[in-house]
């Protein structure tokens, strides 16, 4: 089943992670939705603002510091993803919890690697 993606940390720099992520997850046809206030578009994408911009989506993936990520739980509990994959770098227990605690399921992985083990779809 193909998701609706949202990359919260989106970034338009081929050498960042959210970069490849958009670029892999369009490859295996996904529909993504890259977030970052800084951003109008990556390579002909529209980029939200914000979370608050966006409904239906499947899966939130992360690719932002835990210390900054901890402005965005709210908007993520309201999307009501199904899970949330924290990537490298993005982990963070307590928002792990919340998440869980309000039904959403949460992942530390790498959307990359999921994808070309063919994870990703479950």
């Amino acid at each position: 089943m193909k998701e609706k993606v949202a990359i919260l940390g989106a970034s338009k720099n081929p050498e960042r992670y959210s970069y490849l992520a958009l670029k892999m997850l369009q490859e295996y046809g996904h529909t993504v939705f890259p977030v970052n206030p800084g951003l109008e578009e990556i390579e002909g994408v529209p980029v939200s603002a914000s979370l608050n911009d966006l409904k239906n989506i499947d899966t939130v993936t992360l690719y932002m510091n835990p210390t900054n990520l901890q402005a965005h739980v709210d908007k993520i509990l309201q999307l009501k993803p199904r899970r949330v994959i924290f990537n490298p770098g993005t982990e963070s227990r307590d928002i792990e919890a919340t998440l869980q605690k309000a039904g959403i399921e949460t992942l530390e992985a790498c959307t990359l690697v999921m994808l070309r083990t063919n994870q990703f779809e479950k």
